[in-house]
């Protein structure tokens, strides 16, 4: 025979039955904080109430659940709400309220997560896997080897779980006790606007336990600092800014949980000949005034290490500008072009050159 229940959830929330939902979420916060047990300490009754509030809302926040609960309730007395969960199948909802039920109440939401976690905690719920956290790693590489690509061997602090203890903090053989500042939850707990916020405990590091004899390897933390040496395949033509990330390279998860990804950044040094604008690199090569004025060759670096002959024509001016095509930086199937800046260089004379400059300038019409 199933079991009837005549719980008004409407009532219980103190709204009407038109209610938005709006109107709800309002009166529910409302009277979460009002029947908070943490609030009501005094009143065995009240983690009750509170309880009852959540189903409430749980039902009444949900269109789908709320249009079937409208729809038993008007037949009469309405089995299955709030009742166990055979009664709430037999009526066609199954309304089961959980603490995910609350997600969508922010803070609030993840208060009550949190006191349900709590109470599977202390009923000794094995916990869980955990992915390891990622690594960030900002490396600093040569000019040269940012536009060719290669190979750079880093070394990276990683703070990982203690394999002698595999994260327990327990010296091999021995048993931990109950940690008593958080009596065994892992978690405590301290007011906020009327409401109990739950912290990792720091004491026992969110375990719930504190070993009687600490691990001689990481001092009963659970925790080791390794530097871990990894090979980086630098990317031709990576510029500074650009990541990369390293899949399971990270710290390493605990209780046998995936680890995490390192993430390079990449900072590329500057160089004291090339520069870089885009694919494009830009150098400037020096040239003697007789150069510049009858003309001439020479020789420019790349950055693959070879050299180019340039034409500098007769009568080249300061800050000319010169392009060497494809010789700028490769990236992507595409490459840029190299450009030569020249700048001329006005020697010391000596006594014989000054007068073949002086006569030089009274052919020309130079004035000096």
């Amino acid at each position: 025979m199933a079991t009837t229940h005549t719980k008004d959830y409407y009532k219980l929330l103190d709204v009407s039955e038109g209610a938005s939902a709006d109107e709800i979420k309002k009166a529910y916060r409302r009277l979460a904080k009002k029947y908070h047990p943490d609030a009501n300490a005094n009143d065995p009754d009240a983690a009750e109430r509170f309880k009852e509030l959540g189903e409430a809302y749980a039902v009444l926040s949900d269109p789908e659940r709320r249009r079937q609960y409208d729809q038993v309730r008007s037949m009469g007395p309405f089995a299955g709400y709030g009742g166990s969960a055979d009664a709430g199948a037999r009526a066609g909802g199954g309304f089961r309220f959980s603490a995910d039920d609350l997600s969508d109440l922010g803070g609030l939401g993840d208060l009550f997560s949190s006191i349900f976690d709590t109470s599977k905690r202390r009923r000794g719920r094995k916990a869980s896997t955990e992915r390891g956290r990622d690594v960030e790693y900002i490396l600093d590489i040569p000019f040269l080897t940012a536009a060719r690509g290669g190979k750079v061997t880093i070394t990276v602090p990683v703070t990982e779980e203690c394999a002698t203890c595999t994260g327990s903090g327990n010296a091999p053989g021995s048993r931990p006790r109950q940690c008593s500042e958080c009596g065994g939850s892992g978690t405590i707990s301290f007011g906020q606007g009327g409401f109990a916020v739950h912290r990792p405990c720091p004491a026992c590091y969110g375990r719930g336990q504190v070993p009687t004899v600490p691990c001689p390897i990481c001092s009963g933390t659970g925790q080791v600092t390794e530097r871990r040496q990894i090979a980086i395949n630098v990317p031709k033509g990576v510029d500074s800014g650009a990541k990369m990330r390293l899949p399971g390279k990270g710290e390493r998860g605990s209780r046998g949980g995936a680890a995490g990804d390192l993430v390079i950044t990449f900072r590329v040094q500057p160089h004291s000949f090339f520069r870089r604008e885009g694919l494009d690199v830009h150098c400037t090569v020096p040239i003697n005034i007789a150069q510049a004025t009858l003309g001439s060759r020479v020789r420019v670096r790349t950055i693959d290490g070879k050299k180019v002959t340039l034409r500098i024509p007769p009568g080249t001016q300061p800050g000319t500008r010169f392009r060497i095509r494809g010789q700028g930086i490769e990236k992507d199937s595409r490459r840029g072009d190299q450009y030569v800046h020249v700048r001329v260089t006005v020697p010391e004379l000596r006594e014989d050159g000054e007068a073949l400059m002086r006569e030089l300038a009274s052919a020309e019409n130079l004035k000096y």
